[in-house]
């Protein structure tokens, strides 16, 4: 399996306190798939049910974010490439 990959970036250097962070972290894995199961049952008579399809995934990603201040970090958006989580200086 192959490594995830992650960068990441804050929307300022400094803060004071009270202010907020938006912390922008960008993932990724190579030999993560995506995939569709499709499911048809079929009788002796050779009747055949409608299709259903289920998707899923291969090697899925999760992304945490700890901070040595214990401080608690939100998740805003996750697009599957990119997640933005938001926090209080």
């Amino acid at each position: 399996m192959a490594v995830p990959t992650v960068t990441a970036s804050l929307d300022a250097a400094t803060y004071a306190p009270g202010d907020q962070m938006l912390l922008t972290v960008a993932y990724a894995d190579t030999d993560t798939q995506p995939l569709t199961v499709t499911i048809t049952v079929t009788d002796a008579r050779g009747n055949h049910s409608t299709p259903v399809i289920v998707p899923i995934v291969v090697d899925p990603l999760t992304v945490t974010v700890h901070d040595d201040s214990g401080r608690s970090w939100t998740r805003v958006s996750d697009t599957g490439a990119v997640v933005v989580f938001r926090a209080v200086a």
